[in-house]
């Protein structure tokens, strides 16, 4: 019963990153990217309809979601420079397990951010 998530935690005002954008991609063994969904966050920093991929979507390969950083923190009101010096995170990671859990967090600033494989 595999599946993959994400929670955005802005850590810049010690909160979910409530409606900041992210987009699912599947990198092909060609190089060619497909977007796979587009969601925005819910109050909690996580996406509403659940899993990102459930048992029926999940898939062995190379991955990536897109967190777009600056517009979230404009929209919070925080003045950045342009261009800001973290527009976009973009995490490539990979799925070796498609009955596995794979838990994609990401932890952001304005000027940092630190992801790792949850649980």
């Amino acid at each position: 019963m595999g599946h993959l998530s994400t929670h955005v935690l802005d850590t810049a005002n010690g909160c979910p990153a409530a409606g900041m954008r992210v987009l699912l991609q599947r990198i092909q063994d060609d190089g060619r990217v497909d977007n796979v969904k587009a969601l925005t966050l819910n109050a909690d920093g996580r996406n509403d309809g659940g899993p990102l991929l459930d048992d029926s979507t999940m898939a062995v390969g190379r991955w990536r979601l897109v967190f777009e950083v600056a517009p979230y923190f404009r929209a919070r009101g925080v003045a950045l420079p342009e261009p800001a010096f973290i527009d976009t995170v973009q995490l490539d990671f990979g799925i070796a397990d498609a009955d596995g859990h794979y838990h994609v967090p990401l932890l952001v600033s304005p000027f940092s951010y630190s992801t790792y494989r949850g649980s």
